[in-house]
């Protein structure tokens, strides 16, 4: 059963920047499920989208795959396609933890877990690449970048699932949802002092973006179809399509 999450439960009179490390891996499906609203319903969504999506003899990319839930979820729907999934984090916990959950279903998919940068990994030959609330962890600098290693790598009407917390661009709008997803927070039983200390520690390392930089990172890298398929309060999943 997943450890409940106290991690920012007392005071840190220096609080470090975010980092999914052994302490963050042992309460992570606690840590996301109180904290992403909707987390679940993405999950299976990916799916669902794979599912639909994957085409015989091509890979399926999950970018920052944390404990692989995505990856779980995809090699669950893909069917007998011949595909391989590639899953992939910067986090040797994550990575070592994620090769346990994998180990606890049997499959005939081939799932190749990699610890790594994800902006060093080729894209190649893929119908799918899942970037579950990863992108908005990397320097803005580098994003677009990515895109574009995507799109070319990606077959044609391959997909492209990136999910993320949003900014929005309406200083109201972006406060009322804040505030909702705060409460959110408060509901799942995370104190004020839980809720500002990961803020703190989360500022420096998480630059989320507003649904219209996405948009126009999919048409800069060449997408023509994109939008958004799940929201829910300042949380999205969008796909595009090549």
């Amino acid at each position: 059963m997943p450890k409940h999450d106290k991690i920012f439960a007392t005071p840190q009179q220096d609080i470090p920047d975010f980092r999914f490390n052994e302490q963050v891996v042992s309460v992570f499906p606690d840590m996301i499920s109180r904290s992403i609203p909707g987390y679940g319903a993405i999950i299976d969504g990916i799916g669902a989208i794979c599912a639909r999506v994957a085409q015989d003899r091509t890979r399926l990319y999950d970018l920052g795959c944390s404990l692989g839930a995505a990856t779980l979820s995809m090699r669950r729907h893909v069917g007998d396609n011949q595909c391989r999934i590639i899953a992939v984090d910067n986090s040797e916990a994550m990575v070592s933890r994620a090769q346990e959950h994998l180990n606890a279903f049997v499959s005939g998919t081939d799932v190749e877990l990699v610890c790594a940068d994800i902006r060093d990994v080729a894209i190649e030959n893929a119908s799918l690449v899942v970037l579950n609330f990863t992108l908005q962890f990397l320097p803005p600098q580098d994003r677009a970048d990515l895109m574009k290693k995507i799109y070319q790598g990606l077959v044609p009407g391959g997909v492209v699932i990136v999910s993320e917390k949003l900014r929005f661009e309406g200083e109201r709008l972006h406060q009322l949802l804040d505030e909702m997803h705060l409460d959110f927070k408060r509901a799942n039983g995370y104190s004020e002092l839980e809720i500002s200390q990961k803020r703190t520690a989360l500022e420096n390392v998480m630059k989320p973006d507003s649904k219209q930089q996405h948009y126009q990172r999919f048409k800069d890298a060449g997408f023509s179809e994109y939008s958004s398929w799940y929201q829910n309060l300042n949380f999205t999943s969008l796909m595009a399509i090549k």
